[in-house]
């Protein structure tokens, strides 16, 4: 983590949440079209996108933590 305000950790984990809830999105429209089509591209590609997800859910977490260190400290710096 670089050393971020408060207020810049929690604008990231939302951004973070944001991405891993588009990610979900596409993983949920790739099973989706394996599952009228049974191209197996399209389970490779839910796959991946589950594995972004899986990625920016641990980042948000983390921006979220900082930013919670960064508010007890008392300088929101």
């Amino acid at each position: 983590m670089s050393d971020k305000s408060t207020a810049g950790n929690m604008l990231d984990a939302a951004k973070a949440k944001v991405n891993e809830a588009a990610d979900r999105a596409r993983e949920a429209g790739h099973n989706a079209a394996h599952a009228v089509t049974g191209d197996t591209k399209h389970k490779a590609e839910a796959l991946e996108d589950r594995a972004k997800a899986e990625v920016h859910n641990r980042e948000a977490n983390a921006e979220y933590s900082e930013g919670k260190r960064e508010a007890k400290d008392g300088d929101g710096h």
